[in-house]
C-alpha cells in the first residue's frame, strides 16, 4: 500500500496513526507529496489535489480520511478494532463527528490564513469557525465526562480523530488555551499523546 501524504496534514497523520495501531505501518510506503503543488502523481491518484490518498495493493486509490481509516481498520480483523466502539454506541458517532469537525474548522482556519494573513480573521466566516472551535471543545469534554471511556490499552477511531485534531491546535493555533480551559480534556490527551503512533507522528 501506499500513502500519499505531507507532514503537516492533520488527515495524514491520523491515517499513519491509524496503520500503526493496525500494525499496517511496515507494509505502508510513505509517498510525502506537496498537494498545493499539484503533481501529476498526486493527481494521478486523486483529481481533486488532496491529501491523503491510500492506494491498496490492488492499485485502487481511496479518498477521505474516513473512508481510508475504515478501510485500514478492515485490513487486520485479527488485531484491534478501532471501529468496535462505534457500532453499538451511537454516542461514539456523536463524539467521532464532534471530531472531525474540530479537526475541519481548524485545517480550514489555518489554510485561510496561509492565503489571506491578518485579514482572514476578519471575514465573519473565519469568525464562525473560531467560535465553532470554542464550541467543539465545550461539546467534546462534556461528551467526555458523560461517556468516559478507556483509552489504554484499547483506542477508537474517535480517540484517533480528536487526538489528532488537538494536536493540530497545539501545533497551528497555539493562542486557543483549550488545555486550561479544560483541564479534564487536557489530561485525556495526555494519555493519547504516549501512545507509541502518537509519539511517531508528531507534527514537524
Amino acid at each position: 500500500m501506499k500513502l500519499y501524504l505531507n507532514a503537516t496534514s492533520p488527515y495524514a497523520r491520523a491515517v499513519r496513526i491509524t496503520a500503526i495501531e493496525k500494525q499496517l505501518d511496515q507494509p505502508l510506503e510513505l509517498v510525502w507529496v506537496d498537494p498545493w503543488q499539484s503533481p501529476e502523481a498526486l493527481l494521478a491518484v486523486n483529481p481533486a489535489a488532496k491529501i491523503p490518498v491510500l492506494v491498496t495493493d490492488t492499485g485502487a486509490p481511496i479518498t477521505e480520511t474516513l473512508n481510508i481509516l475504515f478501510y485500514l481498520d478492515q485490513q487486520a480483523p485479527g488485531g484491534l478494532q478501532l471501529l468496535s466502539q462505534l457500532q453499538p454506541h451511537p454516542p461514539s458517532l456523536t463524539l467521532l463527528g464532534f471530531g472531525q469537525a474540530l479537526m475541519d474548522a481548524a485545517f480550514q482556519t489555518v489554510i485561510a490564513r496561509k492565503h489571506d494573513g491578518n485579514r482572514a480573521d476578519q471575514h465573519e466566516l473565519a469568525q464562525r469557525r473560531i467560535q465553532a472551535i470554542h464550541r467543539l471543545l465545550a461539546a467534546i469534554d462534556l461528551h467526555l465526562s458523560e461517556h468516559p471511556h478507556q483509552t489504554q490499552p484499547d483506542i477508537s477511531i474517535c480517540d484517533v480523530v480528536i487526538g489528532v485534531a488537538l494536536a493540530y491546535l497545539d501545533f497551528r493555533l497555539s493562542e486557543i488555551p483549550w488545555r486550561s480551559d479544560f483541564p479534564a480534556l487536557a489530561d485525556w490527551m495526555t494519555q493519547i499523546e504516549a501512545r507509541k503512533s502518537f509519539e511517531a507522528t508528531r507534527f514537524e
